[in-house]
């Protein structure tokens, strides 16, 4: 599968902001009876904030009476901050007591599986964040060197290496999609038009147009990060909370609780 996403990336071109347009209303979605879901955007590589947002999920979680807590990282835990392994060992330890987790497969955690499964994608996955996560694990970042050159393959090898097993797993074993009631979370978006069972998982990891711009109802209503926006862009048919935490320090949750919605941020 990742190296159909690897062609799809050639086409999509890098990550990048997107301005945000103003919020419309709509009718509201609702979560199963007694659950409440903090749904987490792109973190990439920083556990600080990560950390500190856990710490207000706590405190707000205090205040709530749901018994059904749910924590969904939204993917792209990875490259591009300083601490991508300080990231997968903080959701190794698990979700905070009493509550349960997803974990969302984004296009930057794809790319690092596909590293390992093949060097020649590393310039790809270098200058769209790789080297710090390559960084984090103490491997050498490859300098002036070409697709499938020496350099990548001597990372790859290194990476294998120091790369732990229960991290490996930890990524393979994350999911594409997550349905709660009528939200459907997902790193990128879908495909309009395309039942959810029916979605390509290139879509899913890398999509920005048509889903950014569609106004149609989607079946549901889709939790994403992927595409980065100053605020939250809320919409009848999608809400996008990647606030670009890496450069911006701002990591965003959404909260769900019934019909109702709210935010935190770093």
């Amino acid at each position: 599968m990742f190296k159909r996403l690897r062609r799809q990336a050639s086409r999509q071109g890098h990550d990048g902001a997107r301005s945000a347009a103003p919020a419309a209303a709509g009718a509201r979605g609702r979560v199963p009876d007694g659950c409440r879901i903090y749904a987490i955007g792109d973190i990439h590589g920083r556990s600080d904030l990560l950390d500190r947002l856990h710490e207000m999920i706590r405190e707000d979680a205090r205040q709530a009476g749901e018994p059904d807590k749910v924590i969904v990282y939204l993917g792209d835990l990875v490259d591009r901050g300083m601490d991508s392994r300080g990231v997968i060992e903080q959701l190794l330890e698990g979700p905070p007591d009493g509550f349960s987790a997803v974990h969302i497969l984004g296009n930057h955690e794809a790319a690092m599986l596909d590293f390992l499964e093949d060097s020649s994608i590393g310039p790809h996955w270098m200058v769209n964040g790789g080297d710090m996560t390559l960084y984090s694990y103490g491997v050498p970042v490859p300098r002036n060197a070409v697709g499938g050159g020496p350099e990548f393959v001597d990372a790859r090898k290194a990476l294998i290496e120091k790369l732990p097993e229960a991290h490996l797993r930890f990524l393979k074993d994350m999911v594409l999609a997550h349905e709660a009631g009528d939200y459907l979370f997902v790193h990128a978006g879908i495909r309009p038009g395309v039942p959810v069972a029916r979605q390509d998982p290139q879509d899913l990891l890398w999509i920005r147009e048509p889903f950014l711009s569609a106004t149609a109802d989607l079946g549901r209503i889709v939790v994403h990060g992927h595409t980065i926006t100053p605020e939250v862009e809320e919409r009848p048919n999608r809400i996008g909370i990647d606030t670009g935490a890496y450069h911006t320090g701002r990591l965003t949750a959404l909260v769900l609780s019934g019909d109702r919605r709210s935010y935190l941020h770093t």
